[in-house]
């Protein structure tokens, strides 16, 4: 087998083959991550800058903003780059290492992010429903454990995802159809049993999914019912609107992984595989590429920090 080594069937490399079927579209395909990746970076670069610049935004809610904004420019970084090179330069080869190595943190950041809407769910509902006690309780110290033991949650969760990869023989070949090391397409390369990974896959996202969109639901439940009977009309619409943009990076985020995750184990065989290779890629981009957009847009203390920033930066190049 072309670079594997033959007393471990362990392959040197893998050969990622891209999108399949579409490989004349590849230029074309490229263009839209591209400009995806680029708003993506200068959008959450922005956001981090922007926040950590501003003193009025040193607040929880935005500190769990930016913890997101790192994970996703974080997650899309470790994808993106090596598709490009695989449309634009047909560099394929990945070493095995490097597979397993980005495979790791694919899934981690994804989990991660979920983990960072749960804890910006739970800070909201802090604020609309314990407000008095709001500063008290969510303190740095506070949130600086919340994202620590998030961050750890996803690394014990996802880490025996390499070691499982890793045990598997792989004499069919080194050829993923894919654009990236994701978990189970590298094990429907091996000729062993991954059942292993197809359940400890789905239990994994199950558990750390399931968790959190329940932790998010309880929030918002209890949200709407503390936001219907505030007797103030302007009261109701600033709780609603707070809520808005965190609603809509829910949605980008958890449709599309949904989508991927029960796609692959169980309707797989229904849809084009070029779909679910471009749907894997969108689920990945989007959430970076929209959430700084979406708060931009729906926030209004980012737009005020924003303009702030710009006159400011502005008033200083005058006295230059």
């Amino acid at each position: 087998m072309s670079g594997a080594n033959s007393s471990s069937l362990t392959p040197g490399f893998f050969i990622l083959n891209g999108i399949p079927g579409l490989e004349t579209a590849h230029i074309w395909i490229s263009l839209p991550f591209y400009f995806m990746y680029i708003i993506a970076v200068v959008g959450n670069c922005g956001l981090i800058y922007l926040i950590s610049h501003e003193e009025a935004l040193h607040r929880p809610m935005y500190y769990f903003l930016v913890l997101l904004s790192f994970t996703d420019v974080t997650s899309c970084t470790t994808t993106v780059p090596n598709m490009l090179c695989i449309f634009w330069f047909n560099l394929k080869e990945i070493d095995f290492k490097a597979c397993l190595a980005q495979m790791f943190f694919v899934h981690m950041l994804t989990a991660m992010e979920s983990g960072v809407l749960m804890l910006m769910a739970l800070d909201h509902y802090m604020a609309i429903c314990y407000p008095l006690r709001y500063a008290t309780i969510l303190t740095n110290p506070v949130i600086a454990k919340a994202g620590l033991a998030t961050f750890l949650r996803s690394v014990i969760f996802f880490m025996p995802f390499t070691f499982l990869t890793k045990s598997l023989q792989y004499c069919q070949g080194n050829f993923i159809p894919h654009t990236y090391c994701d978990h189970m397409s590298v094990a429907k390369v091996s000729c062993g049993n991954f059942k292993a990974n197809a359940i400890y896959g789905l239990l994994a996202a199950l558990l750390i999914g399931g968790f959190d969109m329940f932790c998010i639901s309880v929030s918002y439940t209890m949200i709407l019912k503390t936001v219907v009977i505030l007797s103030s009309a302007d009261a109701r619409h600033k709780a609603f609107s707070t809520c808005t943009s965190h609603i809509c990076a829910i949605v980008i985020t958890y449709v599309p992984a949904l989508f991927t995750i029960f796609t692959h184990r169980f309707g797989g065989q229904n849809i084009p595989h070029h779909v679910h290779i471009i749907i894997a890629n969108l689920y990945l981009m989007l959430p970076p590429t929209l959430n700084p957009i979406v708060y931009g847009v729906k926030t209004k203390q980012i737009r005020e920090g924003v303009v702030k920033l710009l006159f400011r930066e502005k008033d200083v190049l005058t006295m230059k």
